[in-house]
């Protein structure tokens, strides 16, 4: 029986988009026939909200790409405070090196793909960063890196330096529309001589940026006043009303998919925001709405939700929930498939790994 290969898929900042670039790539391999396994070594999002969030994100990996439970293992290590601190009260004496040797060893097939960490450098403290976890586990990095601006091509070459022959390639994730011209005809190619493989550039997709009514439930324990059948629609856009009916209403009309965060008291807004393309209302100060309000909410089918924190703090959560977007709703899953086989170079990867497919690519 050959021996398995490993792939540690890592990124340049947290929240590049791993968990979907496995998601893609492993489903295109499962395509091919190829027998897959899959670990996340280190564990970063545990949070005391969501003290479960960890083993619920190698779950969902698993029943995703309908993995059994011999082929998932859960983290080794999880980055938090507690941890943390043991590390450097002094548990130096623990050699992960050796327990991330042993963990991994646990895993068979042709392929096991691992969930690097967030940065190049997260987990050095534990002699397992990036780097350290690819010469361990004799493992190619897929580094997946976020386009912010022609900038990223100092972020790779620096990478490509520190990682050298371990870097395998790189997949460029959430160019916009406007810029994937120029990153397509200059910055890949300027790449691919400088030795970094460029094997997948993906467009910028709302859907994928997007979160669920659900989601923000969650995050801000908001009550819900009504529709909760409907906490799966997925809100792309953030919108505060707070200026008179005039100008919010034509601020409104430009919003698509949003959530519109307002006063308990603005009914004027609320009743504007009900008109347009709203996913769910969030009334701040805990203050109940009209009945008339929630009357048309349950006609139009919008969720209201109602939360016990001013708008600032309100407006702060969900922009930290829209910056750690999870790919748990189906839709994602399906859109992050579609948008991987069009624009991801699976055979050249297939090459590179030296992996031969059971199923020849239809």
């Amino acid at each position: 029986m050959a021996q398995a290969k490993y792939l540690l898929v890592g990124s340049t900042e947290a929240y590049s988009g791993k968990s979907a670039t496995i998601l893609g790539v492993a489903h295109q391999l499962q395509q091919q026939g190829l027998d897959l396994a899959y670990c996340k070594p280190l564990g970063t999002c545990l949070s005391a909200n969501e003290p479960d969030a960890l083993e619920e994100d190698v779950q969902f990996m698993a029943q995703v790409l309908n993995l059994s439970q011999k082929r998932v293992l859960p983290p080794l290590l999880s980055l938090e405070a507690d941890t943390i601190q043991k590390r450097l009260q002094g548990d130096e004496l623990i050699n992960y090196r050796h327990s991330l040797e042993q963990y991994i060893q646990q895993l068979s097939g042709d392929l096991i793909l691992l969930e690097g960490p967030g940065t190049l450098s997260e987990g050095s403290l534990f002699d397992l960063s990036l780097l350290e976890i690819a010469q361990i586990a004799k493992a190619s990095i897929l580094l997946v890196a976020r386009f912010h601006s022609v900038l990223l091509v100092d972020a790779l070459l620096s990478a490509k330096q520190h990682l050298g022959d371990s870097l395998l390639g790189v997949l460029i994730n959430d160019i916009p529309a406007e810029q994937l011209s120029m990153a397509q005809s200059k910055m890949c190619p300027f790449l691919e001589r400088q030795g970094i493989p460029i094997l997948g550039m993906l467009p910028r997709n709302e859907l994928l940026r997007s979160v669920s009514v659900r989601e923000l439930v969650s995050q801000l324990q908001a009550e819900v006043l009504c529709c909760p059948e409907r906490l799966d629609l997925m809100v792309e856009n953030l919108t505060i009303g707070a200026m008179n009916v005039n100008s919010a209403l034509e601020y409104l009309r430009k919003g698509i998919n949003m959530a519109v965060v307002t006063g308990g008291d603005r009914t004027d807004i609320q009743m504007a925001a009900l008109e347009t393309s709203t996913q769910c209302l969030i009334l701040t100060g805990h203050l109940p709405p009209q009945p008339f309000i929630l009357h048309r909410a349950e006609e139009v089918e919008i969720p209201i939700l109602s939360v016990d924190l001013d708008t600032l703090t309100t407006v702060e959560i969900i922009d930290h929930t829209f910056g750690q977007v999870r790919l748990h709703e189906p839709i994602k899953v399906q859109c992050i498939k579609q948008l991987m086989a069009e624009n991801f170079d699976i055979d050249r990867l297939i090459s590179q790994l030296g992996l031969e497919p059971a199923v020849p690519a239809g």
